[in-house]
């Protein structure tokens, strides 16, 4: 809990405010400057010597720091899926590049498949170069998570962005 105005109980105080000059004041000073600003005197940092203080009004402080809290503090990362074909030209594997790095740069996990239809099934090679390749353009933007993987009449990659 934060100490306010006369629950400080130092002899001297860092003040740092938007309306006052920084710098070290002795208490009742510091006090004077809030009182004179009709604002209160807060506690920010006490560990440091001299605690450090900060003019500012608490009430609305405190309405902050909750509405902080309330806020989810973990952005979920979103997946995002391409799907190719088994004899996708290389024109729209440039294209769905393009969008991939945008949003491997934001952060979005990609899935990447290519769709076999009907007996296409049988150039399963051709598909999983597709997809490796695919994988080593986006090298500096992303990782390949897994190989590919043969689910059904798709074959996936998962690509995941690279960490800052």
């Amino acid at each position: 809990m934060l100490r306010k105005n006369n629950e400080i109980s130092e002899i001297s105080v860092r003040v740092v405010s938007d309306n006052v000059t920084p710098g070290i004041y002795p208490i009742r000073e510091a006090l004077n400057m809030a009182s004179e600003l009709n604002l209160d005197l807060v506690e920010i940092n006490r560990n440091s010597k001299p605690t450090i203080c900060k003019i500012i009004d608490y009430k609305k402080f405190v309405f902050e720091q909750k509405k902080k809290l309330k806020q989810p503090s973990h952005s979920k990362t979103k997946i995002k899926e391409l799907r190719f074909g088994a004899n996708t030209d290389k024109h729209d594997i440039d294209f769905k590049r393009k969008h991939a790095e945008g949003f491997l740069s934001k952060g979005h996990r990609l899935k990447v498949y290519v769709f076999f239809k009907g007996r296409e099934i049988i150039f399963k090679d051709k598909g999983e170069l597709l997809l490796l390749q695919f994988a080593e353009s986006l090298k500096e933007f992303g990782v390949l998570e897994k190989m590919p993987v043969l689910e059904g009449k798709r074959m996936v990659i998962w690509i995941v962005p690279k960490k800052k």
